[in-house]
């Protein structure tokens, strides 16, 4: 898919390029401004015809951790351990290119490995195996992952306690960071799409329809709808319909005066 533009960078139509190598051309309605394809897309500093994906702007991070996660495989195949260095100590003696080889293969395929792991390596003629060791700091490949799935999530607006990073504490409980994720980052994207939507779609089919979402089937956004009803039930300003309003309830008979009047009317009735 490609954005058509004209020479002042107004966008024309699209190009669609079909799984047969053929290109389509499916333009805007120039008089209607109608357009046969919704191109839904993330703000971008440098394209604004094409905005910026998450996974873009997480790619480094993304690298970094598959980097990571491989390293710590290979290491795993290697014994866990790093690499070493066979020596002779006072030879004068060089390996031909044949026998280097052959003997590189030969402890591949007798030590390396996790199933060759905790093998004694047996050695002959004065030779010596040398431990080229790292340092604690180098080995700490878990804090390298720790921090690359901490700038993934905030790259996708996710809260890093929620994809299982230790030691994050800006959020007090697990269910706070739910209620964050859904309030700064779903909630606003699903908005965004059903704007677009009831733009693009739904005037085809009819003025008076619309897309929408029900809140109050969400579980996370439970502890919204509990501040909302204990905000309107302390609200001794508003009347009983005007606190069901609020709340999407329909009136009740009688119901329009404040609650401390509604009581002294009904002790007063005979």
């Amino acid at each position: 898919m490609h954005v058509i533009k004209d020479k002042e960078g107004q966008v024309q139509g699209y190009q669609v390029l079909g799984d047969d190598g053929g290109k389509r051309i499916l333009a805007i309605d120039q008089e209607t401004g109608f357009s046969p394809i919704l191109h839904l897309k993330l703000f971008s500093p440098s394209n604004a015809h094409y905005g910026m994906s998450p996974i873009q702007v997480a790619s480094s991070a993304i690298d970094q951790h598959n980097a990571v996660g491989l390293h710590n495989l290979a290491l795993l195949k290697n014994g866990g351990r790093p690499s070493g260095a066979l020596m002779m100590p006072g030879s004068t003696t060089s390996f031909s290119d044949n026998s280097r080889q052959e003997l590189k293969k030969n402890l591949q395929y007798f030590y390396q490995g996790e199933e060759n792991a905790g093998k004694v390596l047996v050695l002959e003629g004065g030779m010596e195996w040398k431990d080229i060791g790292m340092s604690p700091k180098d080995l700490d490949f878990v804090s390298g992952k720790h921090l690359s799935m901490r700038e993934i999530a905030q790259a996708f607006g996710v809260p890093s306690m929620l994809v299982g990073v230790p030691g994050d504490s800006t959020f007090s409980n697990y269910r706070e960071a739910r209620f964050h994720l859904w309030e700064d980052t779903v909630l606003p994207l699903l908005h965004m799409i059903l704007e677009k939507m009831n733009g693009w779609l739904v005037p085809l089919y009819g003025p008076t329809l619309r897309f929408s979402y029900d809140a109050d089937q969400i579980p996370a956004l439970t502890c919204r709808r509990e501040r909302l009803w204990q905000q309107v039930e302390h609200a001794s300003f508003l009347t009983i319909n005007e606190k069901r309003a609020a709340l999407g309830y329909s009136p009740l008979k009688g119901g329009d005066g404040l609650e401390g009047e509604l009581k002294n009317e009904t002790k007063n009735t005979p």
